[in-house]
C-alpha cells in the first residue's frame, strides 16, 4: 500500500480533530448512558455522568479491538484514504452531531461517522471505494440493534414482572433502585467499549495511510487506545443534557424497574455487538430497549410520535453526514 505524503502538523491536527469527535461522541451520547438512571431519580445528574465516564474508560480492560478493526480496515478502501478524506469524514460527523444535539435529537454518532467516511470517500473516488461487506453489516444493524434492544428490554421486563408479581411496589422500587446502578454501569461499559473504538479506527486508518504503522498490525498503537477511551469518557462527563429528557421521559415514563430492564437489554446488545466487531449505535440500542420496556406494559405507554421522530433522525443520519462530509472534503482539498 502506497503511503501518503503528509506533514506532522497536519497529522497532529487530524488526530486532534478525531479526539474532538470522540469527545463530542461522549458528550452527545451521554444521555444514552444516564437518561434512565437520572429520570428514575436513582442518581443525581452529576453522579450519573461521573459513573458513566468511569465505566466508559474501564471498558479499555474488558472489550476487544474488533470494532476498531471494522472501522479502520473494513469500511472504505484503504488505498483512497488520505488526510482530505479523514478531514471530510470528521467534519461531516461533527457537524451532524452539533445539529442533532442542538435540537435535542438522539441520533447516532456512530452512523454519523460512517456516513462521513462514505461521503468523503465517494467524493474522492466514487462508489467503488466502498467496502460492501463492512457497510452492509453496519447498515443492517441500524435495524437489528434497536430490534434486539426492544426484544431484550421487553423480555427482561416480563421476566422481572412475573418474578416480583407478589411483591409490594415499595419493595420492588427499593430493590431496583440498587440494581439500576449495576445495569447503568454495564450499559456505560458497553457504550465506551463500542463507541471509543470507532474513533480509534479513524486514527488507525490515518496512521496506516501515512505509513506510521503497518497495515498488518492487529491493534492500533497503545497511545491511540488510551487517548480515545479518555476522550469519550471526558465527553460523557460533560453530558448532552438536551437529549436526556427525550430519552428518559418523552418516549415512555420509566420507573427504576423499567430503567434496569432497558439498561440491561441495551448493555447485552452492545457487548454482544462489540464481541463480534459490529459498530452499532448506542442511541438506537437504548431507544429500542426503552420502547420495549414501555410496550411490554401496554402499547399506549409508549409515545409513538416521539419514537417515530427519532427513527426519522436515524434514517437521515448517514446520508446527511455523508453530504456534509463530501462538502468538507472539497473544502479540505483547497485549504490543506
Amino acid at each position: 500500500m502506497e503511503t501518503i505524503n503528509i506533514s506532522i502538523y497536519v497529522l497532529g491536527f487530524l488526530v486532534l480533530l478525531a479526539l474532538v469527535f470522540d469527545f463530542m461522541n461522549g458528550f452527545h451520547d451521554s444521555a444514552n448512558s444516564i437518561a434512565t438512571v437520572v429520570s428514575t431519580g436513582v442518581l443525581k445528574p452529576q453522579h450519573a455522568v461521573a459513573m458513566a465516564a468511569f465505566f466508559n474508560f474501564i471498558a479499555i480492560f474488558v472489550v476487544n479491538m474488533k470494532v476498531a478493526q471494522t472501522i479502520g480496515k473494513g469500511t472504505i478502501d484503504p488505498h483512497v484514504v488520505d488526510h482530505y478524506v479523514i478531514f471530510g469524514a470528521l467534519v461531516g460527523a461533527i457537524a451532524w452531531n452539533i445539529i442533532t444535539w442542538y435540537y435535542g435529537i438522539p441520533s447516532s454518532s456512530s452512523h454519523a461517522l460512517i456516513g462521513g467516511l462514505v461521503g468523503a470517500a465517494v467524493a474522492k473516488a466514487g462508489t467503488g471505494s466502498l467496502i460492501s461487506g463492512g457497510l452492509i453489516k453496519t447498515v443492517a444493524f441500524i435495524v437489528v440493534a434497536p430490534l434486539l434492544g426492544f426484544a431484550l428490554g421487553s423480555i427482561i421486563m416480563l421476566i422481572v414482572s412475573w418474578t416480583f408479581v407478589k411483591s409490594t411496589p415499595r419493595k420492588v422500587d427499593t430493590w431496583f433502585r440498587r440494581l439500576q446502578l449495576a445495569s447503568a454501569a454495564a450499559y456505560s461499559l458497553g457504550h465506551g467499549g463500542n463507541d471509543a473504538q470507532k474513533t480509534m479506527g479513524i486514527i488507525w486508518m490515518l496512521l496506516i495511510a501515512a505509513g506510521y504503522v503497518s497495515v498488518n498490525d492487529t491493534h492500533p498503537p497503545a497511545w491511540v487506545i488510551i487517548s480515545c477511551y479518555a476522550a469519550i469518557a471526558f465527553g460523557t462527563l460533560f453530558g448532552g443534557w438536551r437529549i436526556v429528557k427525550t430519552m428518559g421521559q418523552k418516549i415512555t415514563k420509566l420507573k427504576p424497574v423499567g430503567g434496569f430492564c432497558a439498561e440491561t437489554g441495551g448493555a447485552m446488545t452492545l457487548l454482544m455487538s462489540s464481541y463480534f466487531g459490529i459498530p452499532v449505535s448506542t442511541t438506537h440500542t437504548i431507544t429500542g430497549a426503552i420502547v420495549g420496556v414501555g410496550a411490554s406494559q401496554k402499547m399506549s405507554a409508549v409515545r409513538w410520535g416521539v419514537a417515530g421522530n427519532i427513527v426519522w433522525a436515524w434514517i437521515f443520519t448517514i446520508p446527511a453526514s455523508a453530504f456534509m462530509a463530501a462538502i468538507a472534503w472539497w473544502i479540505g482539498t483547497h485549504i490543506m
